[in-house]
């Protein structure tokens, strides 16, 4: 694993009281997803980044897309302190998305012997 990757965490609380607020929210969330956001808990999600210029290009994105109501908030840590998290109830998710492997196989394991 390489330590040079970044690991941009995203905590929001949107209202969605309305049918505006919830729209705006909904909107939202499939833009990051869309991003490459991965959820982690409700409205905590987290993206794997390259390096600083890359990070600073998704805060930009993202205020391009702020849905100006609630409260959103941004800590960029390195994936080494990222992969220290402590679960204290729950499994890390190990998906092939939430790795920094740079070559991923699609299909049947190259290592079975059948």
């Amino acid at each position: 694993m390489s330590y040079r990757y970044m690991r941009m965490i995203l905590m929001f609380d949107m209202p969605t009281e309305t049918a505006e607020e919830r729209k705006a929210y909904r909107k939202f969330r499939k833009f990051l997803l869309s991003e490459g956001f991965i959820m982690h808990q409700f409205s905590v999600y987290s993206k794997l980044l390259l390096n600083n210029s890359a990070n600073k290009a998704m805060v930009d994105r993202l205020q391009a897309n702020n849905p100006k109501k609630g409260s959103i908030t941004l800590l960029t840590v390195t994936e080494k302190q990222f992969a220290r998290m402590i679960y204290l109830n729950g499994e890390r998710n190990t998906s092939v998305a939430n790795s920094d492997r740079r070559l991923v196989f699609l299909g049947e394991d190259y290592n079975d012997e059948d």
